[in-house]
């Protein structure tokens, strides 16, 4: 499905939270011009296969903000959506702010903290906004696996704000003005725990039936039996049937590291073959290769060169350079 058809996206963010945003609103069918600086994103020469896996389907075009404000401000009154990832008060001195755009345009701001007072022009990646958030609570000082704050709490914060934005136009025939702080809407990710758990850490370490278990080859397998019963089955067939009026009990350490010893016994494949279909909520932890070949990816890479695009766009809006 391509809903977004015909759908203009003019991305001048930087960095990884706007380049996944603009990725799956290329992905939904919109035509997305990324505008860079003269030296391109620095996600270019920072994570090289990062930057041309996330933009693979968009255009580039070159533009020297503010002197090429009048360049950028035309290209802006084509968009139907604008998103930009400045601190606040930047986009508007560069003169692609919200009041430089027309007012049918849906405009997206990707920030750290909004419109916090006290934070809002703080300097800021992924784990700072994470740390703020209260997610790292648990797992400190280890870092997460992927970037929480930049890919969900950023990047699809800004596509779900996006899609309402474009849905209330179609009703009222305006475009909305938005702002996406990473660092609340990471604190959305935790704040449901807020009022406490059953267990402390409940999905993070705290129930042996939920963790994952290092295997006799060096793999892991992940183990999520939550449920009694599925608990029950992976006991039964452990032959440890003993084990799964402990489920929820006090000794979750001395339960994980029985369970620990016996995943230890055998390789990956052996256990995943031995459990096979049976409804024990377990599994494999894949290499990101190994997934990506059973799973497939969201999309083929595909190189764009800096600028690609730019003469094309000028000639098109008659601005020179």
């Amino acid at each position: 499905m391509q809903p977004l058809a015909g759908t203009l996206v003019v991305d001048f963010t930087r960095y990884l939270p706007g380049a996944y945003a603009s990725r799956e609103l290329t992905r939904l069918g919109a035509r997305v011009v990324r505008v860079e600086p003269p030296g391109g994103d620095p996600m270019r020469p920072t994570a090289t296969a990062w930057d041309t896996a996330l933009r693979a389907g968009s255009e580039s075009v070159v533009c020297d903000l503010p002197a090429e404000a009048a360049f950028a401000q035309a290209l802006c009154s084509r968009a139907d959506v604008v998103l930009e990832g400045f601190r606040p008060g930047v986009a508007e001195r560069l003169g692609v702010g919200p009041d430089h755009v027309p007012e049918t345009t849906v405009y997206c701001s990707i920030t750290g903290f909004g419109h916090d007072d006290r934070h809002r022009l703080r300097a800021g990646h992924d784990v700072n906004y994470l740390g703020w958030a209260g997610v790292l609570e648990d797992s400190a000082p280890e870092l997460p696996p992927l970037q929480i704050a930049d890919l969900a709490a950023g990047a699809l914060g800004a596509v779900t704000q996006v899609l309402a934005g474009l849905l209330e136009r179609e009703r009222t025939g305006r475009g909305g003005r938005y702002m996406v702080s990473m660092t609340h809407r990471s604190h959305d990710l935790v704040a449901h725990r807020l009022g406490g758990e059953p267990v402390p850490r409940l999905l993070t370490g705290g129930l042996a039936c939920y963790r994952i278990y290092a295997t006799a080859d060096g793999r892991h397998l992940t183990v999520g039996a939550l449920e009694p019963k599925f608990f029950r089955r992976l006991c039964d067939l452990l032959d440890r049937a003993d084990l799964a009026d402990r489920q929820y009990g006090e000794g979750q350490e001395e339960l994980g590291t029985e369970l620990a010893a016996i995943f230890a016994t055998r390789p990956l494949d052996a256990w995943l073959a031995h459990f096979g279909d049976e409804d024990v909520c377990v599994g494999p932890v894949r290499t990101r290769a190994e997934a990506a070949g059973e799973l497939g990816s969201s999309g083929a890479s595909a190189e764009v060169p800096l600028g690609a695009h730019t003469e094309a766009w000028r000639a098109e809006l008659g601005v020179r350079g």
